[in-house]
């Protein structure tokens, strides 16, 4: 539990009630840590008895150790169940716990990021552009379809070329080899290098390709050309209809292809247009972003990325040097994103407050069942269980905001991209204002009028 006393000028005292069990956990992790750390004869790091911890270190540096070690979690968390957005460092009050046993409270007084003033978003124009599907794709489904069911033709006659379906044997520079593997060209089953060798290769060819592995190793490879076969794709009919879908006439099989396009397009454009609207309803309000927010989400992207290209097998270093990136570049890019993200949020947290948007505890339990049916995990046990740690309130303030981004979609004026960009390339004074400033006109705010 917290409780929230304003202080003025954007200053709160933030008052935090912590659990016996919260506690606890904390006293045992500091336990734990300075056993690590302390060197006690007759006891192995790691290994030193509670009381005897106790009896070297003293209890209130126990608690000193778990109080400051946790608080920063434990501030973070309330903040977030209250809403409030911190853009300075907390300074804490509170007096040691004297029992594990007992709840225990501390306060922070800090200063925070106030809701914004957001403008009359009813008034804003968002492109949002038409739903179409192109003639080329639907036809580039059809040649796909076409080419799962294509005859392969032997054409050993001439060189090979993209597309066609090759029988190679390939050598290793060791020794070791695989003869009559098939192939087809353009599809990346082989090394870049090894496929463009192939491209003009005739049957009783070989080439010797040199290429770069992963880790920056060099290795070379022969490949014999032995056949050439090439794909002659059927009509596009009724009969590729039968015989690549579930359809029975072609007329069936696009009108299926398109729709399927369609609702893809629909969901990029529906995509768009949210992202836009809160993107404008930021600049029409000239609502910015600063402080320890942008920090935390900045490192938290910042460590998403080195994770996915771990995932990958990517080290940094690899990546700035295929990049040509340097790691200022990126860090300056990512604080960017970390700032417009967040930035967003105040505004659709904003046009929550306007809206009276409240999320009920059965929206937040559909949620955690739809996660959990997902997952195939228990959802009464999820749902204790977050309830158990307090976690519901970060889901119920994900529902808001993604209930404020449905209002503002669905209150703002869509027009076509090429109209909303005309009317931006149009000069008004406003545009003169200083770099520091971000409100913008927007067609329909008071400005304009």
């Amino acid at each position: 539990m917290a409780q929230v006393e304003e202080l003025g000028g954007n200053r709160v005292r933030l008052t935090v009630d912590v659990s016996p069990h919260e506690l606890e956990h904390a006293v045992e992790h500091a336990a734990t840590d300075l056993s690590d750390s302390i060197k006690i004869p007759g006891f192995r790091k790691g290994r030193v008895p509670r009381q005897v911890l106790l009896a070297k270190v003293g209890k209130e540096r126990l608690w000193r150790e778990a109080v400051e070690s946790h608080i920063g979690g434990w501030f973070w968390n309330a903040a977030a169940r209250s809403r409030l957005r911190p853009v300075a460092t907390p300074q804490y009050e509170f007096d040691l716990p004297g029992s594990e046993a007992e709840p225990w409270r501390f306060s922070a007084t800090v200063e925070v990021q106030p809701t914004p003033e957001i403008v009359d978003w009813t008034t804003l124009e968002v492109p949002r552009a038409e739903v179409a599907v192109p003639e080329e794709l639907v036809t580039a489904e059809l040649d796909a379809l076409r080419s799962t069911v294509a005859e392969l033709v032997p054409a050993d006659h001439r060189a090979a070329q993209e597309g066609d379906t090759l029988v190679v044997d390939l050598a290793g520079a060791n020794g070791g080899g695989q003869p009559d593997t098939v192939v087809e060209l353009g599809a990346g089953n082989l090394p870049e290098e090894v496929e463009r060798a192939l491209v003009g290769a005739t049957v009783g060819d070989t080439r010797s390709v040199r290429y770069e592995l992963a880790d920056g190793t060099e290795e070379r490879l022969e490949v014999s050309l032995k056949h050439v076969n090439e794909k002659v794709l059927p009509e596009i009919d009724d009969d590729l209809a039968r015989a690549a879908s579930e359809f029975d006439t072609i007329a069936e099989l696009r009108d299926d292809i398109e729709g399927r396009l369609r609702t893809a397009v629909e969901g990029r454009v529906d995509a768009a247009f949210r992202a836009a609207a809160v993107d404008e309803l930021v600049r029409a309000s000239g609502v910015q972003a600063a402080g320890p927010l942008v920090e935390t989400r900045a490192r938290e992207l910042l460590n998403g990325f080195v994770r996915s290209l771990a995932n990958r097998g990517i080290s940094p270093e690899a990546y700035f040097q295929a990049t040509g990136q340097s790691p200022e570049a990126l860090t300056a890019q990512v604080r960017a994103e970390a700032a417009q993200s967040v930035a967003r949020e105040l505004a659709l947290e904003a046009v929550a407050e306007r809206g009276g948007i409240v999320v009920s505890d059965d929206e937040v339990k559909t949620l955690i069942r739809e996660q959990a049916d997902a997952s195939d995990e228990d959802a009464d046990a999820m749902i204790d269980d977050i309830w158990a740690h307090g976690h519901q309130e970060a889901l119920r303030e994900d529902l808001r905001l993604r209930a404020a981004l449905d209002r503002l979609a669905a209150d703002v004026k869509p027009i076509a991209p090429e109209a909303h960009a005309a009317r931006e390339a149009i000069w008004t004074p406003d545009k003169e204002k200083p770099a520091g400033e971000t409100k913008l006109w927007t067609p329909g705010s008071e400005e304009s009028r």
